[in-house]
């Protein structure tokens, strides 16, 4: 369902006031996903935490780039989170991307370690789908060249709008390039804020109901019931 209606005054003092992560809050290299039995299962156990401060570990985060880098080994989402997690301790560690690079060696350049790092940065909520499989790496790292709120639209639109990475990609560029992020979806059909629910017999009853009796779509009902939920 969707709300089409333009924001009006009071959506936007709420909209004002509601702090959305769009960034990593959790400390840099810790696997706060990777590390969650019921997201990982018993993968958990070999969850690695990368501190940039520890000498010891920025060697390990060293040799997981490297090895990241080179693409001879486990390429499953889980791993290249690890290697995200590593890019972004390396980065922080030596103090720069060059630095970071010439650390690693191999194959890892500036622009990959830059690109991995970023998807290390993304919010907790974007990560943990990336993890369960739901959002494909390679598309997070596009997602993750977008900044600010569109990061997060994009997100969801990836998932719900059932995004190729390639699309991922050219909706990216466009939002990058200022096209909104409303119009640059619509270029691949997927209409923004518009979602499936499934609703129980009884609460789909009621709200058919009550949006005949007041005239009103019946996304509009759901949109401001949400939004005085996450107040």
């Amino acid at each position: 369902m969707a709300d089409n209606r333009p924001g009006d005054r009071s959506r936007g003092r709420r909209e004002e006031r509601r702090s959305i992560p769009t960034d990593r809050e959790s400390p840099v290299g810790a696997p706060v996903i990777r590390g969650d039995e019921s997201v990982t299962g018993t993968r958990a156990r070999e969850a690695v935490q990368f501190d940039p401060d520890d000498p010891d570990s920025l060697a390990d985060a060293a040799e997981t780039v490297r090895e990241f880098a080179s693409g001879t080994t486990n390429d499953d989402h889980l791993y290249m989170l690890r290697g995200a997690a590593a890019c972004a301790a390396l980065v922080r560690g030596e103090g720069s991307y060059k630095a970071a690079a010439e650390r690693a060696g191999g194959d890892a350049t500036v622009s990959f370690i830059r690109k991995w790092a970023r998807v290390h940065d993304l919010p907790r909520s974007v990560r943990k789908q990336v993890a369960l499989g739901q959002i494909a790496p390679t598309a997070a790292k596009h997602i993750a060249r977008v900044g600010g709120e569109a990061r997060l639209l994009l997100a969801w639109a990836t998932l719900d709008g059932d995004l190729t990475v390639r699309e991922v990609r050219s909706v990216a560029s466009a939002v990058n390039d200022e096209t909104p992020i409303g119009r640059a979806l619509a270029d691949y059909d997927v209409r923004l804020g518009e979602l499936e629910l499934a609703l129980s017999p009884k609460t789909y009853r009621d709200l058919r109901r009550r949006a005949s009796i007041d005239g009103v779509d019946p996304g509009e009902i759901v949109s401001d019931a949400l939004e005085e939920y996450f107040e």
